[in-house]
């Protein structure tokens, strides 16, 4: 029996993990998070993982406060960057596969074609620097998959679909940027593609190709678009109306377009991915 360590189990990818690994009897999942797993200790780290010995660890604790890390760079860097070492430094070596998460916040924005595995990052802001360097520390290790995603959310934890209902039900307008694109993605999807590769891998039914992938829903949307479909679908009569970036003051920079090509991770895991816009409705049905 394959034995998979998720780290950060308590987050938004974490605790979609804890749903979608029912559908796969036949492995033992041991979910951590800060409490059983403080991945910065690498003493902690070094201990649980010689002592459960797993053939997987899927890495879903991330320092994700976008704008603080503009004043906390140390503390990003060191969840999002040294803690990654502090994984691939016991299991370099080993027959441990390795999965880890970063982010679309690695580019900087300036294409005008979706990101593909092998476009070069250039993070604006602190937040992406950290990511950047996380991916580098996974890459110490021979067996690694980095997944980039992108606008992530779920119905677990703090998310910009959370905020904008709790927003659109307190006020009669509100004001989001229409000049950032990306696309978002459920939590949920993503949780099942990775225990799909993970299984797809041990059962032998895919090969395990290591390097970086790309994965968020299908479609393309600025910040603006998703707003407006999350009140729709809700129902509430706020008005959502369209700012400029330079017009809404954050901390950090973030990149004005960040669409991702998912074509590499469907074709290596033979993975179908479905719109965001489908996604949202199951989403916002679990949160009614």
């Amino acid at each position: 029996m394959a034995t998979i360590i998720v780290t950060g189990s308590s987050g938004q990818l974490g605790n979609e993990l804890k749903i979608v690994y029912r559908d796969f009897p036949g492995y033992d999942f041991v979910f951590t998070d800060i409490e059983t797993l403080d991945i910065t200790s690498k003493e902690q780290v070094n201990h649980l993982i010689s002592e459960i010995r797993p053939d997987w660890i899927i890495n879903c604790a991330a320092y994700n406060s976008v704008d603080k890390a503009e004043n906390e760079y140390d503390k990003a860097l060191m969840i999002n960057g040294t803690a990654v070492k502090n994984i691939t430094d016991v299991i370099n070596g080993s027959h441990c596969k390795f999965v880890h998460i970063s982010s679309d916040y690695v580019f900087d924005g300036k294409s005008n074609i979706p990101y593909n595995e092998d476009s070069l990052p250039n993070p604006l802001s602190a937040y992406g620097r950290s990511k950047f360097e996380g991916e580098k520390y996974a890459f110490s290790h021979s067996s690694s998959i980095i997944i980039r995603t992108s606008w992530l959310y779920s119905s677990f934890g703090n998310n910009f679909v959370k905020t904008i209902i709790k927003k659109a039900g307190e006020k009669e307008s509100i004001s989001v940027v229409f000049d950032q694109i990306g696309t978002p993605t459920y939590a949920a999807d993503l949780a099942e593609t990775i225990v799909k590769i993970v299984s797809g891998v041990i059962r032998n039914q895919t090969a395990f190709n290591p390097g970086i992938y790309n994965y968020s829903n299908e479609g393309v949307c600025s910040w603006f678009d998703f707003a407006t479909e999350i009140v729709n679908e809700t129902g509430l009569s706020c008005r959502v109306d369209p700012v400029l970036s330079r017009d809404y003051h954050s901390a950090a920079q973030r990149p004005s377009y960040s669409v991702l090509d998912k074509s590499k991770i469907k074709e290596n895991f033979n993975i179908t991915i479905p719109h965001w816009r489908t996604s949202l409705k199951r989403c916002i049905r679990l949160l009614s």
